[in-house]
């Protein structure tokens, strides 16, 4: 298995290249040459798995670099009940007809970030290790990427993390979960702005081919294949889950589910997108986003227009207060056929002249729909606090603000005899004031995060300036 850039380099590369490299040489992202196919006799297979055994077959199928045992071992150290609460690692919960949680929040940093991020911190240490290389990771958070982040990286060797954030704009809880860390190889950035600023930062200096050389940058945001991969393991555990075991003629007649996922910068339901392409049944992909809506505009309109800082809402959803999604590049590189020139046209010569490109009179979009399964909605402060008190109501259960929108948008998009999945992406607790103010008590904290925001603070405050981040990097490494 190679992978290509989204914007044409030349260059097939192999697995662990990219695995520390992130971004490609040209400021694309890589995508398998082709994706893998599984169908139906071996999704049957695979069902009644152990998580880890599940990664791992579905992992093998992108990863041929890393030897099946190596990769095997990798897996089962990294989805344990220790580290995610149940043996499942991924429960699906049944709220009403039809209607599932799946809880991926249960990691370390309680939210669905861990997933990929655990397994791609023993990725980053195994390959390192062999290689006998170090690697500083630069990495851009609005909220949950940065703890988990940081917390599956600390202590390991020969990794370094430069997680930016925007000042101000993450909760109490999710600022202190970072910043609390002690860690030497952690360092914390603040950067005035918002998180698009963070990620151009991230982009630019990923750009900055001699510098990346030098300091031997890697990133862990979604841009880098290898979490993203990882993220598709639990679309496939939860369709697994939903559906009842096939028998015979039902092999020809496979169930079909759908999944609605939180959206900001569109790399979770990117990875369905990607488990879809593998023959994964997926009927429909529902992006949910909140105010920040571009990406609903697009699936609806079918024009992409990023905002500036000035006119990205600051939400009580804020780890989708986002207003260029990145990994939108990936799925829009199939849209258009995987035409290199066309998707570089695109996301450079029409983005950087207009902040905008329109496929609504394109043929390719008129038929996405139904090719892809895409559809979309919008959930506001309003009606993620209606859907926490409902979801409380009902079925006394406790929701976070982005699953809150994940849900309300599900509910518009409901099939008969499709059962719909949402996916959960952070527990309460992160988001503490929305969920008092929902529902006029606090959520419950895990033991472990007792008094975390009165900890000590190691922060550095920084312009949005990719040069100051240089300069502190350079400051950081010997």
């Amino acid at each position: 298995m190679k992978y290509v850039s989204t914007r044409g380099h030349t260059d097939r590369k192999h697995f662990c290249e990219i695995l520390l490299e992130g971004l490609a040489p040209d400021g694309g992202l890589y995508l398998p040459e082709v994706y893998p196919q599984v169908d139906a006799a071996t999704l049957e297979s695979w069902r009644g798995l152990p998580y880890a055994a599940l990664a791992f077959e579905i992992l093998s199928l992108y990863i041929d670099d890393i030897p099946a045992a190596d990769l095997k071992a990798i897996c089962e150290k990294t989805y344990t009940e220790d580290v995610f609460g149940s043996k499942e690692i991924v429960p699906l919960r049944m709220l009403e007809d039809g209607v599932y949680l799946e809880a991926l929040s249960n990691g370390p940093t309680l939210a669905f970030k861990d997933m990929a991020m655990q397994l791609l911190g023993n990725l980053f240490e195994y390959e390192l290790v062999r290689r006998g290389e170090e690697l500083n990771i630069l990495g851009a958070t609005s909220g949950d990427t940065g703890s988990a982040a940081e917390y599956a990286m600390r202590g390991k060797k020969g990794v370094r993390v430069f997680m930016t954030s925007p000042q101000g704009r993450m909760s109490p809880f999710q600022q202190a979960q970072m910043f609390s860390l002690q860690d030497a190889n952690i360092h914390n950035i603040a950067i005035e702005g918002v998180f698009d600023d963070c990620q151009d930062i991230v982009k630019a200096v990923s750009n900055d081919l001699a510098f990346k050389r030098k300091y031997k940058i890697g990133t862990v945001n979604s841009i880098n294949w290898a979490r993203l991969v990882a993220q598709v393991v639990y679309y496939f555990a939860g369709y697994l889950q939903a559906t009842q075991a096939s028998t015979g003629a039902a092999l020809t007649e496979v169930q079909k589910v759908s999944f609605t996922v939180p959206s900001g910068n569109f790399g979770n339901v990117c990875a369905g997108h990607v488990a879809r392409m593998m023959g994964l049944p997926i009927d429909k992909l529902v992006v949910a986003t909140n105010e920040n809506d571009v990406l609903d505009e697009f699936f609806r309109m079918g024009v992409y227009r990023v905002r500036g800082s000035a006119d990205t809402h600051e939400t009580s959803s804020p780890s989708m207060d986002i207003s260029k999604a990145s990994n939108f590049e990936r799925f829009v590189f199939d849209l258009v056929g995987r035409d290199a020139s066309r998707l570089a046209d695109l996301f450079g010569t029409q983005l950087a002249a207009q902040g905008r490109f329109d496929l609504s009179g394109d043929a390719a979009f008129q038929a996405a729909a139904q090719r892809y399964g895409f559809v979309s909605g919008k959930s506001t402060h309003a009606d993620r606090l209606q859907t926490i008190r409902d979801t409380f109501a009902r079925f006394g259960m406790m929701i976070d603000t982005h699953t809150a929108d994940g849900l309300k948008v599900a509910r518009a998009h409901l099939q008969s005899g499709v059962p719909m999945l949402v996916l959960e992406t952070a527990l309460p607790i992160k988001f503490a004031a929305t969920i008092e103010e929902a529902l006029g008590c606090m959520p419950p904290r895990p033991a472990r995060f007792e008094g975390i925001e009165n900890l000590p603070k190691r922060v550095t405050l920084l312009a949005a300036d990719a040069e100051l981040v240089k300069s502190f990097i350079r400051s950081r490494v010997s």
